[in-house]
């Protein structure tokens, strides 16, 4: 966890160490219109509130309807984990809605698997869409930044990587006979086939266009929730949606960083991006501290307000209900 928050502040300070903080400190004060940032703040809420009940969508097939204020609560609590420890907060949110919902947690962990899968999907269509329409901006962007363009050729085309799975696909085979008869494969048998229902049960969903309508909205307000702090500044109010589609993309990419909250990171991705429709630097960096400050400030308030309410929430629900 440690090192993970040292590499993303490495970066960050790296970034911003040069910065005119008089300048940054002026702009933040008198020339950004907040209307904007709370826009952002309102799309931002909408697309997590989409993102529960998207989540209840998978959930329902287990034979279980968990109320919306819990798995809202459980989402923003899975997000503030996510800035204490990269990827955290997948587990934690299914280990709280399993405590107060009353459902495997391994059959939960199984929707998020799916979620992450159709999340991936959408950001693969963002990101084609990107490519198809911005082709010159995105080689441009390779072009000034090689050491990214040669870590994705050389990830892709890695004999190591190639050669590790092959390694690894074989001594699976030669000992599955084995494994099969341990103690420990039983064991996790029953959970294993918990884990498997949970990702299967996007084949049981009711309602499939509800559900793949919430990860188009999702993924929607996630794109606009960046793009409308474009008009809070006067150095990216005139760029197009496009410019934003960009930013979008390229930032969401600096969000799989395994740093949290992908602090450094995004930010680097955003200042690129900005650069290569012709935002200087030092301004990019100020809509970039901006941008992810008022995204990290939501999560954190509605995290840590998930953190109170969800058992006042429970315990409240509980004294009303008037014993048969």
């Amino acid at each position: 966890m440690l090192v993970f928050f040292t590499i993303g502040a490495l970066i960050f300070w790296i970034l911003y160490k040069d910065q005119d903080l008089d300048r940054m400190k002026s702009i933040l004060t008198n020339d950004v219109n907040y209307f904007w940032i709370w826009i952002s703040v309102f799309i931002g809420l909408l697309s997590h509130i989409s993102r529960a009940v998207r989540w209840r969508y998978l959930i329902r097939p287990l034979g279980h309807n968990p109320r919306l204020d819990n798995t809202f609560y459980a989402v923003m609590i899975g997000y503030l984990m996510n800035l204490v420890i990269p990827r955290m907060g997948e587990i934690s949110k299914c280990g709280v809605l399993a405590r107060y919902e009353k459902v495997s947690f391994a059959r939960l962990f199984g929707t998020v698997i799916t979620e992450r899968i159709f999340d991936l999907i959408a950001l693969g269509i963002f990101t084609l869409l990107m490519v198809v329409t911005q082709f010159g901006h995105v080689l441009r962007f390779l072009n000034e930044n090689p050491d990214i363009r040669n870590k994705v050729v050389s990830m892709i085309n890695s004999p190591w990587l190639i050669g590790g799975l092959l390694v690894a696909f074989i001594l699976l085979i030669l000992s599955w006979k084995r494994i099969r008869k341990s103690n420990l494969y039983r064991k996790l048998g029953g959970y294993a086939s918990h884990f498997r229902e949970g990702i299967l049960s996007v084949r049981y969903i009711k309602n499939k266009g509800a559900f793949i309508f919430h990860t188009g909205f999702i993924w929607t307000m996630y794109y606009m929730m960046l793009y409308v702090s474009f008009f809070a500044f006067g150095f990216t109010a005139g760029l197009s949606p496009l410019a934003g589609l960009t930013t979008f993309v390229m930032g969401s990419f600096g969000m799989v960083a395994p740093v949290q909250g992908g602090i450094g990171a995004w930010h680097f991705m955003t200042r690129e991006s900005l650069a290569l429709y012709g935002v200087p630097y030092e301004n990019g960096m100020i809509f970039a501290f901006l941008a992810h400050g008022v995204m990290t400030l939501m999560v954190i308030v509605l995290g840590l307000f998930s953190v109170l309410a969800l058992p006042f929430a429970n315990r409240r629900n509980t004294a009303t209900v008037s014993p048969s």
